[in-house]
């Protein structure tokens, strides 16, 4: 009973992240994600239902579109892969039971599960744009501050703590909100730090503490460097600038989660 319980888990992650593709496409584009109709980038096409079915719709129309023939990339149904490994390891690391499962168990993991959304689509969009979207921080900062209410009705959690973690967010949205219209790569930095506290607030600073740290030190490094290098190299420079920080920090952040759940259950 327990396998069919967990192949219902994969498969709802897979869904999920049949989502983060439409969304990593759509959300830099200023376009619906929510009520338009799935189509095809290239010739834009709707697609029907059988074309909408999360992995199997690709292996059927063997990676390519069936009104114009274009190749579907292979990372859409690589995330989708990978998007529902990911929610079948957050099942095992929670000891999900089909005959012991709760409400709360349900409510932690539907938490958990909006906060992978949200790492999938800042890694998604920074990679594919180098851009750290405002609007799924903001949808960041709204899943952490359900996060924290959990944890403090559960009494698992110094609300202090968090309380320093949403001065800060503030102060630096208010900074980015002031000086984004004269300098894009500063908001670029701001949306990392402000990433980099919505992660410490679904992990614990045993483990992670080091990898925030060492992501700040990155980070100023990248700043540094690309100072440095844009007066010597131009071409050098370019290459650094285009540096997906994002990215990493939220591959780095997500085996870290994964990890956290797997082996200390938190």
């Amino acid at each position: 009973m327990n396998i069919f319980f967990y192949c219902i888990i994969f498969t709802m992650g897979i869904l999920f992240g049949s989502f983060y593709t439409l969304a990593v496409y759509r959300i830099p584009k200023r376009q619906d994600i929510t009520h338009t109709h799935s189509y095809c980038p290239n010739c834009n096409a709707k697609l029907g239902f059988f074309e909408l079915i999360p992995v199997f719709s690709y292996i059927f129309l063997k990676g390519k579109c069936k009104h114009c023939g274009e190749k579907i990339r292979v990372r859409y149904i690589l995330l989708e892969i990978l998007s529902g490994i990911t929610f079948v390891l957050m099942a095992m690391g929670m000891n999900l039971n089909v005959y012991t499962v709760t409400i709360m168990d349900g409510i932690k993991f539907l938490i958990y599960a909006l906060y992978i959304t949200f790492i999938f689509l800042i890694a998604g969009i920074d990679k594919e744009n180098r851009v750290i979207e405002k609007s799924v921080i903001y949808y960041g900062i709204i899943i952490s501050n359900i996060y924290m209410i959990y944890l403090y009705i559960l009494g698992e959690c110094s609300i202090y703590r968090y309380v320093i973690y949403l001065l800060i967010m503030e102060i630096l949205l208010i900074i980015d909100y002031f000086y984004y219209k004269k300098n894009t790569k500063y908001s670029y930095v701001i949306g990392n730090i402000l990433l980099l506290l919505i992660m410490n607030v679904f992990t614990y600073e045993n483990i992670t503490l080091i990898t925030t740290e060492l992501a700040l030190i990155s980070i100023a490094a990248y700043l540094i460097i690309n100072k440095t290098l844009s007066l010597k190299n131009k071409t050098i420079a370019a290459s650094v600038d285009k540096l997906s920080i994002g990215f990493y920090l939220c591959v780095s952040n997500c085996l870290s989660f994964l990890t956290l759940i797997n082996i200390f259950n938190i």
